[in-house]
């Protein structure tokens, strides 16, 4: 295991048990088989004794204000400074990284292992991942296309998002994340940065459909895309519908960068190892396009922070494509 990874601008810190989910992007790298405790995890994402904290926000002389303002600083985990994470309103109250990754454990009971775990955005996001015990097989007889379950807890430090906890269906052959909007099926609990965050977890299980409510509707859908046929047309209908072809007239950078893309979709689809044999389904066309935003294109900005928030779920851009992406599908494969 290393710890040699630099903390500057936008770096991510993140730990991973097992091959890496996320191109090149871990620090720290447990062996698959490995039990790795929650203490350890934390441990090795530089998330342990952030001591995520409330300080009050001092005013210039001369300026005055009806509501009190505080920083939320955190102790800086590679040099012992403290960083200024947001300013925030009174009714807000910090929430451990120690805290979340408990919040983990008591959804499971201690019944899963924790996967991968980082920060991101200078340490105003953080999340974490655990094995679920429910795994999906489409055509087990023949390809034996596997997909893994994960239950993802993230919040942030900064007031921009709630402690949320969600299952997230991820296939094994190419570590896709596979996040879907189901109709009837919860897939995220969220709680709220205020007084009364705690003593949720007994709602969070039921709101969450632990008992795999949400991971059974996705069975479902996955089976019927599986078993559902498409032609070499159908899928450059798909492509079509999804990203028009560009004014011929236009700009040339904008032309090379559709042809660019077309033959990354195009490559994944026809020939890449991980559609082998789900080529000529409506199930692999949703995981050659998917496939190419985990993996095959720059992060926002062309960080590291964009491409590991776009691959590990919890990106709400890029979920929403996701779903933009099965709606075209299953538009065209079930016409």
């Amino acid at each position: 295991m290393s710890h040699d990874l630099e903390q500057s601008g936008d770096k991510v810190a993140f730990a991973l048990r097992g091959a890496p989910a996320w191109h090149g992007l871990a620090n720290t790298i447990f062996d698959e088989d490995a039990h790795v405790t929650t203490a350890e995890m934390l441990d090795s994402a530089f998330l342990s004794g952030w001591d995520v904290r409330l300080e009050p926000s001092l005013l210039p002389e001369g300026y005055r204000t009806t509501k009190d303002s505080f920083m939320v600083v955190r102790t800086n985990p590679f040099d012992n400074g403290n960083d200024v994470l947001a300013v925030v309103g009174e009714r807000y109250h910090t929430y451990q990284n120690e805290q979340l990754f408990a919040f983990g454990d008591n959804l499971l009971d201690g019944g899963g292992e924790w996967e991968s775990a980082g920060s991101i955005k200078d340490g105003r996001t953080v999340f974490g991942s655990m094995t679920l015990p429910k795994e999906i097989v489409l055509d087990p007889q023949g390809c034996a296309d596997t997909i893994k379950s994960y239950l993802l807890v993230t919040t942030s430090h900064d007031g921009s998002s709630a402690i949320q906890a969600m299952t997230t269906p991820v296939r094994v052959v190419c570590q896709n994340t596979l996040n879907q909007a189901l109709s009837g099926a919860k897939q995220s609990y969220k709680v709220r940065h205020t007084a009364t965050a705690q003593g949720r977890v007994d709602q969070a299980r039921k709101a969450l459909g632990i008992s795999f409510h949400y991971l059974d509707a996705f069975e479902v859908e996955a089976q019927a895309l599986f078993a559902q046929a498409i032609s070499d047309k159908q899928f450059a209908d798909i492509v079509e519908a999804l990203y028009p072809k560009p004014d011929p007239t236009g700009a040339k950078v904008a032309i090379t960068k559709y042809d660019n893309k077309l033959d990354i979709i195009n490559d994944l689809y026809f020939t890449g190892q991980t559609n082998t044999t789900i080529k000529g389904t409506a199930w692999g066309a949703y995981n050659a396009l998917t496939e190419r935003i985990d993996y095959y294109r720059l992060g926002r900005k062309g960080t590291d922070t964009g491409i590991l928030a776009s691959a590990s779920g919890f990106d709400p851009a890029v979920n929403a494509e996701k779903n933009r992406i099965l709606s075209a599908v299953k538009e065209v494969a079930f016409a």
